[in-house]
């Protein structure tokens, strides 16, 4: 196999492509899932893996022309065989292959993906996972970054609900249409997780300068490296900086000039 080149965008943005497995995700995150995969590119390609005639990705099927997500077919030949996972393996090594992306969001809690978001770690490619809190640590430590699904479904409840229109006049009377399927039920809200304290600390040092003040930029990307899937929304605020000031106990943030006139926000580890 001939080695992958990588193509330049003229543009500067990096391409993502995101594969979905249908069979360990759900619809109701999408919202959500792709806001946030905007965060770190564009989403040139977008393929969901499932057996669409199957009742179980009813929820599926009616997201997938709002957002634009292509679906493939995948029947299950064998009882207790996943060819949904090998449909998207063999799609991911294609498209690396290709040279056009920068990096991919595999959305799925299964474990099976571990040895894929490494090889393409490999290539040189950027890997985002997605997945429920069950997904097991190995694929979690395989990607790049990690985000729990159960995170993005919060926010989305949390989005202010529209302005309710006026009642317009009853219309006459229409025949019912057919009952569609039971949505999936939305989980319990959990509370956030407590302040990993340890975890933080280390981050400062290992970032910080020889009076112990450390950039915040560098500091999070050291966390991201030595925990793929910390996230400061996991303990209640939507950025690392509010984090660190909602303990003034432990931390200190100051904003100080830096190069070209901007400004830049450092932290410090105290007691």
């Amino acid at each position: 196999m001939k080695p992958r080149t990588h193509v330049a965008h003229d543009d500067g943005q990096r391409r993502l492509a995101v594969l979905i497995d249908a069979d360990n995700a759900q619809a109701a995150v999408i919202e959500g899932l792709l806001a946030e995969v905007a965060k770190y590119g564009l989403a040139s390609v977008k393929r969901i893996y499932g057996d669409f005639t199957s009742q179980q990705q009813a929820q599926w099927k009616k997201v997938l022309l709002k957002h634009s997500i292509t679906p493939v077919q995948q029947f299950a030949y064998t009882s207790g065989k996943n060819a949904t996972d090998s449909a998207l393996i063999i799609d991911a090594m294609d498209l690396m292959y290709t040279g056009r992306f920068d990096g991919m969001c595999l959305v799925s809690s299964d474990s099976d993906f571990t040895r894929l978001a490494q090889r393409l770690r490999e290539e040189g490619l950027t890997v985002y996972g997605f997945g429920e809190h069950k997904t097991p640590d190995a694929f979690v430590q395989a990607c790049d970054k990690f985000i729990y699904t159960e995170v993005l479904r919060a926010e989305a409840q949390e989005a202010p609900e529209p302005a309710a229109k006026p009642a317009a006049e009853k219309p006459a009377a229409k025949p019912k249409p057919a009952p569609e399927p039971t949505p999936e039920p939305a989980p319990a809200k959990a509370g956030p997780l407590p302040l990993p304290l340890e975890l933080l600390r280390q981050a400062i040092e290992e970032a910080s300068d020889d009076e112990g003040w450390a950039h915040l930029g560098a500091m999070g990307t050291y966390l991201n490296k030595i925990k793929p899937n910390f996230d400061p929304r996991l303990y209640g605020q939507k950025k690392l900086s509010d984090l660190l000031r909602k303990h003034p106990k432990h931390f200190s943030v100051v904003e100080r000039e830096s190069g070209g006139g901007g400004k830049a926000l450092y932290v410090k580890a105290l007691g």
